[in-house]
């Protein structure tokens, strides 16, 4: 079936379902709490500890019920949080922090620097089993620590109930950027004592909002926190209603139960035109990038060959263009374009006949590959598509769909052939896009899915992380960029732009490029 005929038959199918749904839902009562902003997710968080979570919406309600030491303001600098000041040592290897004497956690106690303390050796536990261990283990005497030889991480030394430093094993310029990030959120020991496991879903933290109801598969309840040292929100609380269906969730916001929406490709003309001059509609580019990644470790794309049959095959630009509303740009590796100050590397163009030529070459006609997503339908039909442009070139594709959590593990594992994701950043430095991704240390639930492997693209990673200036660094990733796009792991897409559609009552509302951005502070009625 042609892109152009699919997109008109979703389309079509979609009004009617609204059409039909509006009718089912129309009658039913508001599903609204007042004073609370509603927001929609796709899928159940998969947990609330910092130390465990990967994912946008993990880190999306963490941002709300942590604090970091540090974290970005609206310019993408790093700014205090938990600190109230720091200073670096002329090599680059001390980092001295001075904490708020007032920051409290939900709970009502006071946090200290032993806090801090703890909450990062939580992270590099090797008992604790966290993904995240990348984020501090540049840390001295981390390594000996996560290998069970040590007791506490030697790099981290308390001055003082409100002072911490920081040793590092050689400089790392974006160390405070890494800071930022969920895993460096300071969690309290006695509430992780109390919970064990199940702190994942009854986090405490001294964010301005703190978990008060989780309803799996149905929604979370956060409140604002009465101890915040920020002051409080403009608003009593936040609703995350769990809705994998876009269509439902449209349907709950024509009738007024949330607040806020993600516009769906599908809906994108119609929400348009229908807001037209409103304001109600926002948009960003996004730091991010869109992939169809690779299983590079076992047959059949362990051979290059395989890898480029697949790229060649795909229309990316019109898949773009027809079935996304070109909402983003063309990917040309993948480091997004707002990150990257040297010239982007050249991707190959769509080419049919040579992904035909490529499929015979490494002998995939006539075998069935599997394709890994997620189960929710826009993400199925862009596989669906895939699936027709491949079928073409002569590929047999399987494409298996699961729910977010169990897609996780089976990508984490290595079970997929090929699997459909995006990558959104942390924070807006190349280095995220290149060493959780690509490096070979990070195979599996640490980023690196594909599990890539190229030793001079390691060094190339690993001596741009040593440099000392922008310059040198941007010299080693713009390397490392066009090493990775010549091994194609990847199947570069795109770097969507996030676009969204609002009621009227909701004031203040405003988009971030970095999920950790937003604290929820400002948005009000």
């Amino acid at each position: 079936m042609g892109l152009a005929n699919r997109a008109e038959i979703r389309l079509i199918c979609l009004a009617l379902s609204f059409i039909c749904s509006l009718s089912l839902i129309g009658c039913t009562s508001s599903d609204r709490i007042a004073g609370y902003v509603h927001y929609r997710i796709n899928y159940n968080p998969t947990t609330l500890d910092p130390a465990m979570i990967v994912d946008v919406t993990g880190g999306l309600i963490a941002a709300k019920l942590f604090n970091g030491l540090v974290r970005l303001d609206e310019k993408l600098e790093v700014t205090p949080d938990l600190a109230e000041s720091w200073n670096i040592s002329p090599d680059g290897t001390i980092y001295t922090f001075y904490l708020r004497r007032d920051a409290r956690f939900s709970n009502g106690r006071l946090l200290s620097s032993s806090d801090v303390k703890y909450s990062f050796e939580r992270v590099l536990d090797p008992g604790g089993k966290s993904p995240n261990t990348w984020i501090l283990d540049k840390i001295s005497g981390a390594k000996a620590f996560m290998e069970g030889e040590r007791s506490e991480v030697s790099g981290i030394k308390l001055s003082g109930p409100y002072a911490i430093r920081i040793i590092l094993e050689k400089p790392f310029s974006p160390f405070l950027n890494l800071l930022t990030m969920t895993a460096a959120y300071v969690v309290p020991k006695e509430e992780i004592r109390k919970w064990g496991e199940d702190f994942a879903s009854h986090p405490v933290g001294s964010g301005p909002f703190r978990l008060t109801q989780w309803k799996h598969n149905n929604h979370l309840l956060l409140d604002r926190n009465e101890n915040y040292f920020g002051g409080m929100a403009m608003i009593m609380g936040l609703r995350y209603r769990i809705i994998p269906e876009d269509l439902t969730a449209l349907t709950e916001f024509e009738l007024g139960n949330l607040d806020v929406i993600s516009v769906p490709a599908s809906e994108y003309r119609r929400i348009m035109e229908k807001n037209t001059g409103k304001n109600l509609v926002s948009s960003m580019e996004g730091i991010n990038t869109y992939y169809l990644g690779f299983n590079c470790s076992r047959p059949p794309f362990d051979d290059i060959r395989a890898r480029r049959a697949v790229s060649f095959a795909l229309d990316r630009k019109r898949i773009l263009e027809t079935f996304y509303e070109n909402r983003g740009r063309l990917a040309h590796g993948p480091i997004p374009d707002m990150l990257r100050s040297w010239d982007a590397p050249v991707l190959p163009d769509y080419d049919p006949a040579a992904a035909r030529k490529m499929v015979d070459a490494a002998g995939l006609k006539g075998r069935k590959i599997q394709l890994y997503v997620t189960a929710d339908p826009e993400v199925v039909d862009i596989a669906e598509i895939l699936q027709d442009y491949l079928r073409t070139a002569g590929l047999s594709v399987v494409i298996k769909q699961l729910e977010w959590s169990s897609y996780k593990a089976a990508i984490n594992n290595g079970e997929a052939d090929m699997f459909w994701i995006s990558w959104w950043a942390d924070y807006p430095d190349p280095e995220n896009f290149l060493f959780p991704l690509f490096h070979s240390s990070n195979h599996g639930p640490s980023g690196n899915r594909t599990r890539y492997t190229n030793r001079a693209v390691d060094a190339l990673i690993e001596a741009g992380q040593k440099s000392s200036t922008r310059k040198e660094r941007d010299h080693y990733y713009s390397l490392a960029e066009r090493a990775i796009v010549d091994d194609m792991p990847w199947v570069f897409f795109w770097h969507k732009t996030d676009i969204t559609v609002r009621q009227a009552t909701l004031k203040n509302y405003r988009m971030y490029p970095i999920y950790s951005l937003d604290k929820g502070m400002e948005v009000s009625f």
